[in-house]
């Protein structure tokens, strides 16, 4: 039997700062989704520090994390999806608190018992980081579908 999600249980976290062009499509996916008043969906925008994603996903059923990727090479707005469903296995790193990456955020959420039930990242790639307000405009169409596809994660979640 599989327990339902209630939307109450939802929390989606754009992480970013909207002041250094495409790293703030986290929090521009955040604005997008405030607007559709998803209900029982907490929103919430993060500069990424580890323990507050922590205490922002703390008790959730489903987490949701939009964050802006740097590859090399970068093709700006390519969506990628990532998903953790049950607590990875542990690699035999040590886990601390400061100066993390989100992978170590979620080990040492994992140590702490501190995982939401599902966490699903969406990562946009990244154009331009420089200085300055607005995305790119790869980057803003490409936030535009991950709200979409966001708005359909949690459709699936509270249909489970």
């Amino acid at each position: 039997m599989t327990q339902a999600v209630h939307t109450a249980d939802v929390v989606v976290i754009g992480v970013g700062n909207p002041f250094r062009r495409d790293d703030g499509v986290g929090p521009a996916v955040a604005e997008r989704l405030r607007a559709q008043r998803l209900p029982g969906v907490r929103l919430a925008v993060s500069d990424g520090d580890a323990a507050t994603l922590i205490e922002l996903w703390d008790g959730a059923r489903l987490a949701v994390v939009v964050d802006a990727l740097r590859t090399e090479p970068a093709t700006p707005g390519r969506i990628h999806r990532f998903s953790v469903i049950a607590p990875p296995p542990s690699n035999g790193r040590t886990a601390g608190s400061h100066t993390m990456d989100f992978g170590e955020a979620v080990e040492l959420a994992r140590v702490l018992d501190r995982l939401p039930h599902r966490l699903v990242l969406f990562g946009v790639e990244a154009g331009d980081l420089g200085f300055g307000p607005g995305l790119t405009p790869a980057v803003a169409a490409a936030a535009g579908r991950v709200a979409a596809k966001i708005v359909g994660e949690v459709v699936v979640a509270v249909a489970a």
